[in-house]
């Protein structure tokens, strides 16, 4: 992890370099430097998967992990058409602040507890994966809407457009994962819903969301408004993942 942690920095130092002064060959080296950091990410997912015997979805550090590639990679798709510096600055610190976390928690290889033996895990961590991740990217797309700068070939009103499909997407994506959650809560605990800190935050989640998509649908509300909820939204994702299980403990805290 210290090597992708180490790609993260180079990229964070360019893309300042890069706001601070246009250079010629900057969007290649930031791509790079992106490529590179996903192959980095994939190949210790592999290792890892080949060490543990198990794809690496069962624990705090691991899913950590799992969200901060799965950034990287989705920012590969996201970024098309977009030369934007700001973006990919604020892409590179998402990931370096997850993998930051990451490193908090144990990275030791464990057997699965029973409570986790479940095929429902991997629909549950996968779409969650997806879900943030779209989330995170959108919140770094509403970073550059309210700078206004960097939108090389891409107008406002497109990369407003571009927000809100990541949210759609994200929000579609939470859902399945509100639903797997409940329907392995309910085989694991014998209850689909404990109101647990955890969940209870998912759900608050949901409903930030399901306020924008309801305004921008119902009100047309968009541009800078849109923006700064997609930013707020992520907040509150960061805050359930990881401020919940720290200062409000429950069903979830042995991950």
């Amino acid at each position: 992890m210290s090597l992708l942690f180490i790609l993260l920095l180079l990229a964070t130092m360019l893309n300042l370099a890069r706001l601070w002064r246009p250079m010629a060959q900057g969007e290649f080296f930031s791509s790079a430097l992106l490529y590179i950091a996903v192959i980095t990410f994939v190949t210790i997912l592999v290792v890892r998967t080949s060490t543990g015997g198990r794809i690496p979805f069962a624990n705090s550090y691991e899913f950590t992990l799992l969200f901060s590639g799965g950034v990287l990679l989705f920012a590969i798709f996201v970024r098309r058409g977009l030369d934007s510096p700001l973006f990919d600055l604020t892409v590179g610190l998402v990931a370096i602040l997850l993998l930051s976390v990451a490193g908090t928690f144990s990275s030791e290889i464990r057997p699965l507890m029973p409570a986790l033996q479940s095929g429902w895990l991997y629909a549950h961590v996968a779409t969650a994966v997806i879900a943030y991740g779209s989330f995170a990217l959108a919140a770094c797309l509403g970073m550059v809407y309210l700078a206004r700068t960097g939108e090389s070939g891409l107008s406002l009103s497109a990369l407003d457009e571009r927000i809100y499909k990541l949210v759609v997407g994200g929000f579609t994506f939470l859902t399945i994962v509100i639903i797997t959650g409940a329907v392995w809560a309910e085989e694991v605990w014998g209850s689909w819903w404990s109101w647990d800190p955890k969940e209870t935050w998912s759900l608050i989640s949901w409903l930030v969301y399901s306020a924008y998509l309801h305004a921008r649908r119902s009100y047309n509300w968009k541009g800078q408004k849109s923006a700064w909820m997609v930013i707020i939204g992520f907040a509150i994702v960061i805050f359930t993942l990881f401020g919940v299980s720290l200062l409000l403990p429950g069903l979830h805290s042995y991950l």
